[in-house]
This record gives C-alpha cells, structure tokens and sequence, in this order.
C-alpha cells in the first residue's frame, strides 16, 4: 500500500501527535545539548503551526509527521518524527516528497531543516535524501555550534 501523507487540520488529534513527537524525539535524551524544543511544545501550540504554516502526519492516528513553516525562499521542515515501530518503512522520505511537492506548489527554492550536530544518523539519512550542509548554529549559552542547516535545492 502507498503512503499517502496529508495535512493535519482540525479537528484533529493534537495530543496524539505531540505524544508521537516525544516518543521519536525520546532517544535524543542525554545525546543532545541543549535539550530538544519538543520538551517546551504543547498540544495548544501545534493548531497554530497548522494555521501559520502546515502539519503534515501519515496515518489515522498519525505515524510520522513533519511541521513545514514558510520562509522568505525556504519551506522548512521541522519536528520531522516517525515512531520507533514504524522506522525504516519510508515514511520519513515520504513527508519529506510531500514537503518538497508543498514547496514547488508555492514557489520555494528550497527546503531547509536543522539537526543536532551529535545525531550523525540523521546527517547521513538528510545527505542521502539530497540535502547538502549549509550553515552551523551555535545555541544561546554555547561556545560551539550546536545544530546543522542543510538545505536541498527544490527545482531537482
């Protein structure tokens, strides 16, 4: 069967899904420094995400999810989560196509996301999906870059 992501609207199970973002992003946990913002989000706030950009899930309840916020030349793709038993079932791949389908639609050049610099997995997975390096951030409090840019061009 094809996955079929679509764009989460109300009504719309927002607990489930912040509950689906802990569980993926749980592994982070003392990898990461600073700690994860999915620990700040709450259910109220992710309607809003909808609202001034766009909550994209595969499956009823919801599986896999990615957050796309519009930027001047840029959709980008944040809180990009897959629950742990349903890992390496291409769902991740299939929101990211669907965000880059999403991207082209309204004119962008690119997409863009964020990842820590410890999760070396997901450097490797983004690259391997066509994502080049573009930037490092360094975190308020820090004296070292914290988080990696990559961006991949959407006119492929």
């Amino acid at each position: 069967m094809p996955i079929a992501p679509h764009r989460a609207q109300e009504p719309h199970d927002w607990q489930a899904l912040l509950r689906l973002i802990q569980t993926s992003f749980a592994s982070m946990s003392g990898r990461i420094n600073p700690p994860s913002s999915m620990h700040r989000l709450t259910p109220s706030e992710i309607p809003q995400k909808a609202i001034d950009g766009e909550v994209w899930v595969v499956g009823t309840p919801a599986v896999a999810c990615v957050f796309l916020t519009y930027q001047p030349d840029a959709l980008y793709l944040g809180k990009l989560a897959v629950a742990p038993n349903q890992r390496g079932k291409g769902y991740a791949r299939a929101l990211i196509n669907a965000a880059h389908l999403r991207a082209s639609t309204l004119g962008m050049a690119w997409l863009e996301l964020e990842t820590r610099v410890e999760l070396l997995e997901n450097h490797a997975l983004f690259q391997q999906l066509g994502f080049f390096e573009t930037g490092r951030k360094t975190h308020v409090g820090f004296d070292r870059p914290t988080s990696i840019t990559f961006r991949r061009p959407v006119a492929l």
